[in-house]
């Protein structure tokens, strides 16, 4: 099916409501700041997204050690056959510690050469109750990894793994909050970019290898307490790795996915510049129900932000 540009107008000026997360002052005068390594700061011996290259699957969906940095991002809406709605994530980030060819052969089966993070959040709409926690573990005596053949990613008893090729368990528990879910792949994987070399900075090298599967049909549990409600609804998976994305200047990105009723899917971001102008890199994609692609550069879609929140405890905007 071929994508023609102009009947998509509507969709790429979509208002979407932006909470922005550039610095600004807070109580006291302080300012939060942040900051991405570029280019200029590069570590050495990792390799960097310089070029494209195919994307093979399966054996894509697993980790990519020769690159420093890599993440698999889960997110979905989910609701109870009385409609009764819920809202999730699920997050593994991957972060090497020493290139591969540096690795020194140690005996201990605590010796790691990987760090992990992971994000669970669980948004309980009719309660208005959002519950969120984090863990960090090394990656070594089976506290957390991520694999091939097949694929699986975990941090402790946080995990996601393939059951069969396109179906996928997913399940996270966190003193009395619990998802379990089974994830089918309808679409397979989308690539972003230019068959998934996603280009961020100026330097070839600023990129990062980038693929979603935009539309996961969902069904299990989720346990608030001690309620158990069975859902059904629709996640979003993003899997990214790369050493460097962004170049001088640039100092990060607002990213959304939106799943549209009709079954199609978009994925837009808009990387922020240090002076607070956009950056022309910032890029999307617009995917149609069968998966075709149609790739948005930076005039094609605007993100208008419609109001801004303050935290009630630091201030910040």
């Amino acid at each position: 099916m071929k994508i023609n540009p102009s009947n998509l107008k509507l969709f790429y000026w979509i208002m979407l409501l932006v909470l922005v997360s550039a610095c600004s002052p807070i109580s006291g005068g302080e300012n939060i700041t942040a900051s991405i390594a570029s280019s200029a700061s590069l570590p050495e011996g990792f390799e960097r997204a310089a070029e494209g290259r195919p994307l093979q699957f399966p054996d894509d969906f697993g980790p990519h050690p020769e690159y420093q940095t890599e993440w698999w991002y889960y997110t979905g809406n989910l609701k109870t056959e009385s409609g009764r709605q819920f809202g999730y994530q699920l997050t593994f980030f991957r972060r090497a510690l020493v290139p591969q060819q540096a690795k020194a052969e140690r005996s201990s089966s605590w010796a790691a050469d990987q760090v992990y993070m992971a994000h669970f959040a669980l948004s309980d709409i009719e309660s208005d109750e959002h519950f969120s926690f984090e863990r960090f573990s090394r990656g070594a005596a089976g506290l957390a990894g991520a694999a091939t053949g097949p694929y699986e990613v975990w941090l402790e008893d946080w995990r996601v793994g393939e059951r069969d090729a396109g179906i996928y368990s997913l399940y996270a528990r966190q003193d009395d909050i619990v998802l379990d879910l089974i994830l089918k792949d309808a679409k397979g994987p989308i690539l972003h970019g230019d068959s998934g070399y996603s280009q961020k900075g100026v330097s070839p090298g600023n990129a990062s290898y980038y693929y979603s599967q935009t539309r996961l049909i969902s069904s299990g549990d989720v346990q608030v307490a001690d309620e158990v409600f069975e859902v059904a609804g629709s996640s979003w998976k993003d899997h990214e790795y790369s050493t460097s994305a962004l170049s001088s200047g640039q100092v990060g990105w607002d990213w959304s996915s939106i799943q549209l009723n009709d079954g199609f899917d978009l994925m837009v971001f808009q990387i922020r510049r240090v002076d607070g102008s956009i950056d022309p890199y910032s890029s999307g994609t617009f995917v149609a129900p069968d998966g075709k692609t149609h790739h948005l550069g930076e005039n094609d879609f605007e993100i208008r932000v419609n109001e801004n929140w303050r935290s009630p405890d630091t201030g910040a905007v």
